[in-house]
């Protein structure tokens, strides 16, 4: 997805991604550190609750709430990079001051931002999912689809997170991030189904991206995949399009004037 990302808007954002690899050589468990928030979760909430729920939708609940946790590992990844990073480098490091002043353009900045942030929420996925298909919560061959599906939760969340970084004036604006995760992680469908919800607030729900993400990868671990799928996907990609527009023009606007 990166490499398409790359080569569809035909930018230098790979110098921006490769320049993170060397940064983040020796710091590698910084990044992985983050694999293990899903997977506390799955043991406590899928092994240790789900002793006294049973099963939801015919499966365990640790089988159903398993790609919830993958699909939010992926945008915990992307967006904790894509806004803390990015707004340091922004607001305090001053590193895309100087980046600017080489050939780089704004769009070579958010693509090459957003891509590395993609790839993050692409590592914590790929050890989660690992996990789970260890201990078998995964309930069909279309789960060989997950990765790549997760790289589009990643793409998407992590269009949308720079160019938030881009809109937060100090580090206490990230505690408005928060607002907005936290309520989006407990009630997209992550522990329990739309149907506990009254029917108004379940189409509001229907809206949120992690849902989108968490049908997505829901509906491929568990081989329960329909044209909805497309539909998630789509969702997700456009508004990873979106949150680099909107980068790229709050950068020039911001660096460039």
């Amino acid at each position: 997805m990166s490499a398409l990302v790359f080569a569809a808007g035909r930018t230098r954002g790979h110098l921006l991604f490769e320049r993170n690899i060397m940064v983040y050589r020796r710091a590698w468990m910084t990044i992985f550190s983050g694999f293990f928030e899903p997977l506390f979760y799955l043991f406590s909430m899928g092994y240790g609750l789900g002793h006294f729920v049973g099963q939801v939708h015919g499966v365990s609940y640790a089988s159903y709430i398993a790609p919830a946790l993958l699909a939010s590992s992926a945008m915990n990844g992307a967006v904790y990079d894509a806004t803390t990073n990015v707004f340091w480098k922004l607001r305090y490091g001053k590193v895309y001051d100087s980046m600017l002043a080489t050939p780089l353009a704004p769009i070579d900045v958010a693509v090459g931002e957003t891509a590395w942030a993609q790839f993050r929420g692409l590592l914590y996925s790929v050890g989660f999912l690992v996990t789970a298909a260890a201990l078998g919560t995964i309930h069909s061959w279309w789960a060989l689809l997950a990765l790549p599906a997760a790289m589009v939760v990643g793409f998407g969340f992590a269009g949308v997170g720079i160019g938030v970084a881009t809109f937060l004036r100090s580090w206490q604006d990230f505690e408005l991030v928060q607002v907005v995760l936290l309520p989006m992680f407990l009630f997209s469908g992550t522990f329990y189904p739309l149907s506990v919800y009254p029917v108004w607030l379940e189409w509001i729900v229907r809206f949120s991206p992690l849902y989108n993400a968490i049908s997505l990868v829901r509906s491929l671990t568990l081989g329960h995949v329909t044209g909805y799928c497309a539909l998630n996907a789509a969702y997700l990609l456009t508004l990873g399009v979106c949150g680099i527009l909107v980068a790229r023009r709050r950068m020039a606007g911001l660096l460039l004037t």
